[in-house]
Formats: C-alpha cells, structure tokens, sequence
C-alpha cells in the first residue's frame, strides 16, 4: 500500500499499541532506504539507524524510556542516531545542532514512509540517553536522537487538535 505524499503528511498519527505482526525485511529496508534520503546540512549525513528486534534489547530500552508501554508491544524499534563529528564542517553548530535537526529529518522520513506503508509508529524522544546508549552498545562519540517503535497498528486515534494557519503564518515579517 502506498498513498499520496500530502495524504501520507496529514494522515499520520502516532501509535502506541502494535499487533504482534512482524514488519516485512522489504517493507523495513525501504522505511530505512527513506530514511538515507533525509536531508542533512551540507549533505554530511551524520545519521546510523539501530533496529533492534531482539526482545531482551528492546526491554532494556523501554527501561531507558521510563518504561513506556509502546516499546513492550512493537516487533521493533528503530534508534536513530547521529555523529556530530561528522557535522563538525559547521563548527559547534553543527555538532550541536546541525546534526540533530539531520536526526530530525530523518525521523521523519521513517514515520511517513511507515505510514505510507501500512504501519504504525511514533516518535520517542522521552528516553535516558546514557541508558539506550549502554543498550545498543552505541559508542559514546554518538547521539541517539529519536527513539521510533513501529508495528502494524493496533488502534486508529483520531488527529489532534491543530492550530488554524492565521494563529502560526505570518507575512513579510513577525506580526505577534
């Protein structure tokens, strides 16, 4: 299944209850190939993904993310993460920032190319950073940025309250 992307846009919703289905080798290889194609600040492409399946790894994330219940029922769990260094081109901006807003994007790249195939997700940013780190065994030079369980939804929630474009666009300059 493969919709529209502003249909994709404006249709997804965060999940937090998964089926015990499995998410497909080709299904999960073209959510991360969306996710290569994020863009990133001067095209240094700091992000590493780490899907993790494995029941024991996945517990001691969930304990690193003050035991959110999402983490115990998704087949997996993407970790994204980033190397500042290689966004060191920008100086400490880019270390420190730069390459989290890459993170960022491609977060998102994995929620919508989820979603536009048939699955679940949501995106985690209440975690421990030391803890997911120990449990992924990630190397202490590494951010991890987002936390993305994914699954075949099991609830449909209706979308959240949005703010009219006249409360947040503003023309020519800040009008607030």
């Amino acid at each position: 299944m493969e919709m529209d992307c502003l249909e994709a846009l404006m249709s997804r919703r965060s999940i937090r209850r998964y089926k015990d289905d499995p998410v497909g080798d080709a299904d999960l290889l073209t959510i991360l190939e969306a996710a290569r194609f994020a863009p990133s600040a001067g095209n240094l492409q700091p992000c590493s993904f780490v899907v993790v399946k494995d029941p024991a790894t996945r517990a001691q994330i969930r304990e690193a993310a003050f035991n959110q219940e999402l983490l115990a029922t998704a087949p997996l769990v993407i970790v994204v993460c980033v190397d500042p260094e290689r966004s060191s081109y920008y100086g400490e901006r880019g270390m420190t920032y730069y390459c989290l807003l890459d993170g960022a994007n491609a977060t998102q790249n994995i929620l919508l190319a989820a979603h536009a195939l048939g699955y679940g997700s949501c995106w985690m940013g209440g975690f421990n950073e030391a803890g997911v780190k120990a449990a992924i065994k990630l190397p202490d030079k590494m951010r991890v940025v987002s936390l993305i369980p994914l699954g075949i939804a099991d609830e449909s929630p209706a979308g959240p309250p949005r703010r009219e474009l006249k409360e947040i666009v503003y023309w020519e300059q800040w009008q607030g």
